[in-house]
């Protein structure tokens, strides 16, 4: 008899934990956005090559400006204030510095930025033809 009655004991004390463990309530994540900034968060590169599709990818880093600047950018608030004047236009970051005296070398360089500025879609790349032109032109954006 005591068998029986510690064996009921310990199957009760096993429901009710059961029972306690279970008793939260599951709650789905709201499909509201958490943010009033639409979202700016993109992945740029620099390469080797000729073009984004075959370029050997040297450097990535992530750029996120909504709602603040951050990501492993090493200067991401200057290149957010860059992209925000610039209007997220890529092309308007190229002004190459006329007085940077460079080498006649053809050795391109890639750059791209893939992801999401102001809640649209980017995929952006250039190439320019050699590291030291890329330097002259790309302002703090893809300076890292």
């Amino acid at each position: 008899m005591r068998y029986t009655l510690g064996a009921i004991g310990v199957g009760a004390a096993l429901a009710l934990s059961c029972v306690a463990g279970t008793s939260g309530t599951a709650r789905a994540e709201s499909a509201q956005p958490h943010s009033l900034y639409a979202p700016s968060s993109m992945v740029l590169t620099i390469g080797k090559g000729e073009d984004a599709a075959t370029a050997a990818v040297q450097r990535a880093v992530l750029l996120r400006c909504r709602p603040t600047a951050g990501g492993d950018h090493p200067d991401a608030q200057a290149a957010c204030t860059e992209l925000t004047l610039a209007g997220g236009n890529f092309e308007a970051l190229l002004a190459s510095d006329p007085n940077r005296i460079c080498p006649k070398i053809w050795d391109p360089v890639v750059v791209t930025a893939d992801g999401v500025w102001q809640g649209q879609r980017v995929s952006y790349s250039h190439t320019y033809a050699n590291t030291c032109i890329k330097a002259g032109g790309t302002g703090a954006v893809f300076g890292f």
